[in-house]
């Protein structure tokens, strides 16, 4: 398989949860992920190193410098959003990317303690 984690961005999720920046509302994650205008928008300001922080996937078998190299994203380049780290986690099961759902798992778990500790 070419898709692996992405532990950068597993440490940035992490670092961004343990700062209180996330979003817990419920909802459907196909309505709260950027949409390709949003996510060119990110990457007119932003470098590709940057994006790759807001996907827990990389697939090594695209270009670098393309967006179809990042998988499984899980928040809206502001806030990690509980939607989608579960969305992710959810498809990285059915997909047989073990690695990518544990850190998902781990990082949605975290996310809970935080929401508990700080209501």
């Amino acid at each position: 398989m070419s898709t692996s984690l992405n532990p950068n961005a597993f440490t940035f999720a992490k670092r961004l949860i343990e700062n209180g920046e996330i979003d817990n509302n419920a909802g459907h994650w196909g309505e709260q992920n950027p949409d390709a205008a949003e996510e060119n928008s990110f990457l007119q300001e932003h470098e590709y190193e940057v994006y790759s922080n807001w996907h827990l996937g990389l697939d090594m078998s695209k270009g670098e410098h393309t967006k179809a190299r990042y998988k499984f994203p899980y928040g809206d380049f502001r806030t990690v959003h509980r939607q989608g780290l579960t969305a992710a986690k959810q498809r990285a099961a059915q997909q047989g990317y073990m690695d990518i759902e544990k850190a998902a798992d781990k990082l949605l778990q975290l996310l809970e303690k935080q929401t508990r500790a700080n209501p």
